[in-house]
């Protein structure tokens, strides 16, 4: 099964940048679909992005035009590009592989990402 490994979060102003990365290893990279979900303190975990190994790409409405998800099929390396970061975007970001054949599940341990006002 795959292992996955978040990095990137931390504190930044509204308006800023951060790009997360996850590095996945354990399995074959291209046998899963890529996400990033988040959850907010007191709030229901919610998808944020996902990615194919084809490269075909799913944004959630809340942050289409601002965030980006990629991949590098070379690194095993899942990204989330987020640009014009708001104060509710703050919550605990976490990496997500689904299985293409199964549908099973594998979660990274996440990471924190706050917006201050």
């Amino acid at each position: 099964q795959v292992q996955l490994v978040e990095s990137g979060g931390g504190l930044v102003q509204t308006g800023g940048s951060l790009r997360l990365s996850c590095a996945a290893s354990g399995s074959i990279f291209s046998i899963y679909v890529m996400g990033w979900y988040r959850q907010a303190p007191g709030k229901q975990r919610e998808l944020v992005a996902t990615i194919t190994s084809g490269g075909l790409t799913n944004h959630a409405d809340s942050v289409k035009g601002r965030f980006t998800i990629s991949r590098d099929n070379a690194k095993n390396t899942v990204y989330l590009l987020m640009n014009s970061l708001k104060p509710e975007d703050t919550a605990i970001y976490y990496c997500n592989a689904r299985h293409i054949a199964t549908g099973q599940h594998f979660w990274g341990q996440g990471t924190q990402v706050t917006v201050s006002s």
